[in-house]
């Protein structure tokens, strides 16, 4: 689903612009944080999980109509997303760990919304939430995804899904006229 992928996309820029956090200085991964995962971890790396995809309580969002070469064109509302994901860090000590799960929480709090891009693959914003989740605790995920409970939080990515294709809209009405016909004679028998 390209929807997952540019969300994801846009979280990495998000972290990778506000912490700085360079290629070269350490990772984002989306990867499971199973112990397998976490034995190949040998640098700082920022561990961003999905474990829920589900439709978003939020109404469907409506999108203006646009107009293109003369034509007018109109989506359905789309239906809106919401992406659960685990976040944890990973460094060489459990104060780095910490240090470095602040700082990514703190970007999170004071960057709700990650912006549309012009290039980007989504036209919408991309809302961003640090909640507790109802559902699932973080400590039953760490056990469903085999690794060892640390430090984490969640994360709600909620974005407009381009569910529907733009439509040409049907002409506007600019003028309407009325026509009288006789009322004809009832017939006689």
């Amino acid at each position: 689903m390209v929807l997952i992928s540019a969300v994801e996309e846009g979280i990495e820029d998000l972290l990778r612009r506000t912490l700085p956090l360079s290629r070269e200085q350490g990772d984002v991964s989306f990867e499971a944080p199973s112990t397998t995962w976490s034995a190949t971890v040998n640098r700082l790396t920022v561990n961003v999980f999905l474990y829920g995809v589900a439709r978003s309580p939020q109404p469907p969002r409506v999108q203006a109509p646009q107009r293109t070469d003369g034509l007018v064109t109109r989506r359905f509302a789309l239906p809106m997303v919401q992406l659960t994901y685990l976040v944890s860090a990973w460094a060489g000590s459990p104060r780095d760990e910490h240090e470095l799960l602040g700082d990514v929480f703190l970007r999170f709090l004071t960057n709700p919304i990650i912006p549309s891009t012009e290039e980007g693959a989504l036209e919408t914003a991309v809302q961003l939430a640090v909640e507790s989740d109802e559902h699932n605790r973080p400590r039953d995920v760490w056990s469903a995804v085999g690794g060892h409970l640390k430090a984490s939080f969640c994360l709600q990515a909620t974005v407009a899904a381009d569910a529907y294709p733009w439509e040409t809209a049907p002409p506007l009405v600019d003028r309407i006229s009325a026509r009288a016909f006789p009322i004809p004679e009832p017939r006689r028998p």
